[in-house]
């Protein structure tokens, strides 16, 4: 999950598994799968980043297969 904040600064967290789009139009607005939509302060930019730092902690923890194991 990400951190995100609302128009008036309050912050909550978006599962960005279930984002379909996040859209500029001066607000930043996020889209999930289901079609709720969220206006949130930071840019797409700072979004997709936060994106893949989640990511980057996720996958980093995965242990190394071997290939000579599969």
């Amino acid at each position: 999950m990400i951190k995100v904040s609302r128009l008036n600064n309050k912050e909550y967290y978006v599962n960005c598994e279930l984002i379909e789009s996040i859209e500029k139009t001066p607000d930043t607005i996020i889209t999930l799968l289901d079609g709720k939509k969220f206006v949130v302060l930071e840019s797409p930019e700072e979004i997709i980043n936060s994106i893949i730092e989640y990511k980057r902690n996720i996958f980093s923890k995965l242990p190394v297969i071997n290939r000579g194991d599969i």
